[in-house]
């Protein structure tokens, strides 16, 4: 009974606070104030389906109440009309409050950003370069099949598919939610077209994915920065090797490089690179952040470690293994061309109930 009490005192406070959240929005001083009617309006947007399902769950409550009422009358028909009404408002009751508790797991705060992936070859050579090739497919077409917008931001490609990097954004609704989990070593399996004997090999890539940062989130000092330029090289086009229109930033403070060669325009890449370097630092920022709140990561589905080994594709035995939530699919090639829908869901399902149980991802 006394969770019950907190539970719905919890609801009660949130309610509290989406009124006052409501009220502020509409003064005119909080308006002007751009940073301050932002915040207000992500917490608005989160509470909002709280306070509706918290209206629901008041009205069900008194129907339950007046349902036990009934069950005390005289007349034997009436009792047994409030009795099985009574189970029914129950089990409403219990699924509703399962549905308040998803929504209470507090908000990712990137939830509405959107993201920059960056797939790197790890172990294996050539092959790993062709897998990145592979990866970065799989991704557009799934950003594709989702109506997303995606814009490479920087590549280095091998030939024959292959990169040994390629970083690219991806925009649209709820594209972190999709993506967040996919940060981590992935590791193939299968047999090289260039292998005559038929033997598999075992390679692997890394995938980082960033929330993008604005300037609101990132402050960038021009004096903490050294900018280098250089003639692009290796595959592109023909204005390689003609121009010095290759980027090359540092970030003196935490030692972190970019570079951006694909653009013609040396300050197209210099836009590129800034993107990508100001969600890496906002990137740090949240890992450190999260460590200090975490000392149990090992427990969560996602660290966003890029050694951690999260899943593995057999070619040869057409699976694929996300390792973090033992869930394995045989559909290897459906996957590849982008319907990740079925890992996605599994992976946000799971994530849900981590933190249901306590486990903050």
């Amino acid at each position: 009974m006394g969770d019950k009490i907190m539970f719905l005192e919890k609801l009660k406070s949130l309610n509290n606070m989406f009124e006052e959240v409501e009220s502020k929005l509409s003064d005119s001083s909080i308006i002007s104030n751009q940073e301050e009617y932002r915040k207000l309006t992500k917490q608005h947007f989160y509470l909002r389906p709280l306070v509706e399902k918290y209206i629901q769950y008041s009205k069900l409550l008194n129907e339950i109440k007046d349902a036990e009422e009934l069950q005390k009358s005289k007349d034997a028909e009436m009792k047994e009309i409030a009795f099985a009404e009574y189970n029914d408002l129950i089990e409403k009751r219990n699924q509703m409050e399962n549905e308040i508790k998803v929504l209470l797991i507090p908000t990712d705060l990137d939830e509405d950003k959107n993201i920059i992936v960056e797939i790197r070859a790890g172990t294996g050579g050539s092959e790993a370069a062709l897998f990145v090739g592979d990866l970065y497919r799989m991704y557009t077409r799934f950003a594709e099949r989702n109506g997303w917008k995606y814009e490479v931001l920087g590549s280095n490609p091998t030939g024959l598919g292959g990169y040994k990097e390629v970083v690219f954004e991806i925009n649209g609704g709820k594209v972190w939610r999709c993506f967040k989990f996919e940060r981590g070593a992935h590791r193939v399996q299968r047999v090289p077209e260039t292998e005559a004997s038929g033997r598999v090999h075992t390679s692997a890539v890394t995938v980082a994915v960033l929330p993008e940062a604005e300037e609101v989130d990132v402050e960038i000092k021009m004096e903490d920065l050294r900018v280098d330029t250089y003639r692009a090289s290796g595959a592109g086009g023909q204005h390689i090797n003609k121009t010095d229109s290759a980027i090359r930033i540092t970030h003196l403070p935490t030692g972190l490089v970019v570079a951006c060669q694909d653009e013609r325009s040396q300050v197209k890449n210099r836009a590129k690179a800034f993107k990508v370097l100001r969600a890496k630092i906002y990137e740090q920022r949240i890992l450190e952040h999260e460590r200090r709140l975490s000392s149990e990561r090992k427990q969560q589905i996602g660290s966003g470690d890029r050694s951690e080994k999260i899943r593995t594709y057999n070619f040869p035995q057409n699976r694929i293994t996300d390792h973090r939530i033992g869930y394995s699919v045989y559909n290897i090639t459906e996957v590849m061309d982008g319907n990740l829908s079925e890992l996605v869901n599994k992976l946000i399902k799971a994530d849900i109930e981590s933190k249901l149980k306590g486990n903050n991802i």
